[in-house]
């Protein structure tokens, strides 16, 4: 079950909201979440969230070992044991087939193996849990009740796609929260506009990538039109997720981290990467970059290894992994050469320069395939006898020219200005107050009912990170 699922908006989560505010005792609500997240988790597969609750009670009870010998060495022992089962298991559902088949391919060996279906959510909660673990060892407090441990790590606001979430983010509002009206209105706008996002806007640029990326890559603009339509659709596919997911967990008095800056309006690729996928980024800081050393010692070897564990985090694939190593270049590069050169040039070249780096990367994590990758970058680059444009991929960029133009725009921050220029307004203004909010009603309803109609009748609805 994913949250632009016609079924899931209109019967799990009305029925959850039902349930949920149907007290205001916050332990029959968190008793709630915890039951419709375990069903929202196991829908499908229910046999996986067997492995969610083993995980989640050896976190827990290691939580507790590091707690009670903080002062001792072996408290570090806790914190090994949660490291070796939870990326063990990691391991083994999402790394196991792709480590014996690249070993047979190298050795021309036969080892026999099993492609496991991939868990979803593993990589999230896998994380959260390291997190949890390192941080009671750094000295942050351990939960005592574990059910209040299993409520953070189960929550299906963010479980299946992020932002991965700390404990000590949510620790007080876990037991102590209040589902204000502000809150539940601001989760509800979120909500909608995630949807919007993920529905209207990268769906279509979705099936504009693989048409163009696949059968009908014709000409050099198809392929660098299907990478761009591409890198608009990975874009709006996570944050619509992520803004889903904060709109949910506002609803019910949860305050989520953000996870995504305007990363396209960047002027580096370390710009870049601090507001794509900020969680993320800042988990592989904090407890993989920092205590390899950080920018103290061996720090581009730091560099690699994180953007190795990136790329291999994103999936068991070579090219993932030629993605992670390809920033890593270029963050390497940044940081001894370009980013005080950029300081002194305009800053429209500078974005050039990200654009350009950012869209090729993307066709490294589009083509798990290394030789339909190599086709493509030979043809982006004019290495081939296909003409540099065709009818097919004029026509269908006519036909998109709205959508494509709406992509591009809200990539930036011009609707946050709009918003700015609203709210100034209405504090000038009560008529403006009351038109304005009318408006955005509106809005919402409209981008509300437009996701609902499309996803009735359409079957291209792909969920990217569902994967990870």
């Amino acid at each position: 079950m994913v949250f632009s699922d016609l079924f899931f908006i209109f019967r799990f989560l009305p029925l959850f909201l039902v349930c949920y505010f149907f007290t205001d005792n916050i332990k029959v609500k968190n008793a709630a979440l915890i039951v419709f997240s375990l069903i929202f988790y196991s829908w499908g597969e229910p046999v996986w969230v067997v492995l969610l609750l083993i995980s989640s009670l050896l976190d827990f009870l290691n939580g507790r070992y590091i707690a009670a010998h903080r002062e001792e060495k072996k408290a570090i022992n806790g914190v090994i044991a949660s490291c070796v089962v939870d990326l063990g298991i990691l391991a083994v559902f999402k790394y196991s087939a792709f480590a014996i088949g690249s070993l047979n391919s190298l050795l021309g060996t036969n080892i026999p193996f099993h492609e496991f279906h991939l868990p979803i959510g593993i990589s999230f909660y896998t994380f959260q849990s390291i997190t949890y673990v390192v941080d009671v060892y750094r000295g942050k407090q351990a939960q005592k009740n574990y059910f209040s441990y299993l409520l953070y790590l189960s929550m299906f606001f963010q479980l299946v796609a992020g932002p991965i979430v700390r404990y000590s983010d949510v620790a007080r509002e876990i037991n102590h929260r209040d589902s204000t009206t502000d809150d539940f209105s601001r989760g509800i706008s979120r909500f909608v506009m995630g949807l919007g996002k993920k529905v209207l806007l990268a769906n279509t640029c979705g099936a504009l990538a693989d048409s163009m990326l696949g059968s009908q890559m014709n000409s050099v603009l198809a392929a660098w039109c299907g990478v761009i339509a591409y890198s608009l659709q990975i874009y709006y596919d996570f944050s619509g997720y992520s803004d889903m997911a904060i709109g949910l967990g506002s609803m019910c008095g949860f305050h989520f981290p953000e996870n995504f800056d305007h990363p396209y309006v960047s002027r580096s690729v370390t710009e870049f990467w601090r507001r794509w996928h900020i969680s993320l980024g800042t988990f592989f800081r904090d407890y993989v970059y920092i205590p390899l050393g950080g920018n103290r010692k061996h720090q581009l070897m730091n560099i690699l290894v994180v953007w190795f564990c990136t790329g291999l985090w994103h999936g068991a694939s070579t090219n993932f992994i030629l993605w992670g190593l390809y920033f890593a270049v270029f963050l390497i590069l940044e940081k001894k050469y370009l980013l005080g050169f950029f300081e002194r040039i305009p800053k429209f070249f500078s974005h050039i320069y990200l654009l350009l780096i950012v869209v090729i990367g993307w066709a490294l994590f589009y083509f798990t395939d290394l030789s339909s990758l190599l086709n493509c970058l030979s043809v982006m680059v004019g290495n081939t006898d296909l003409p540099a444009t065709d009818i097919y991929t004029i026509s269908t960029l006519k036909g998109n020219m709205f959508i494509l133009a709406a992509a591009v725009l809200l990539c930036t921050p011009l609707h946050k200005l709009v918003t700015n220029k609203l709210t100034e307004l209405e504090k000038k203004n009560g008529a403006c107050f009351v038109l304005s909010g009318a408006v955005r009603i509106i809005a919402l309803l409209a981008v509300f009912a437009l996701s609902s109609v499309m996803l009735v009748g359409d079957t291209y609805n792909p969920f990217l990170y569902y994967r990870f």
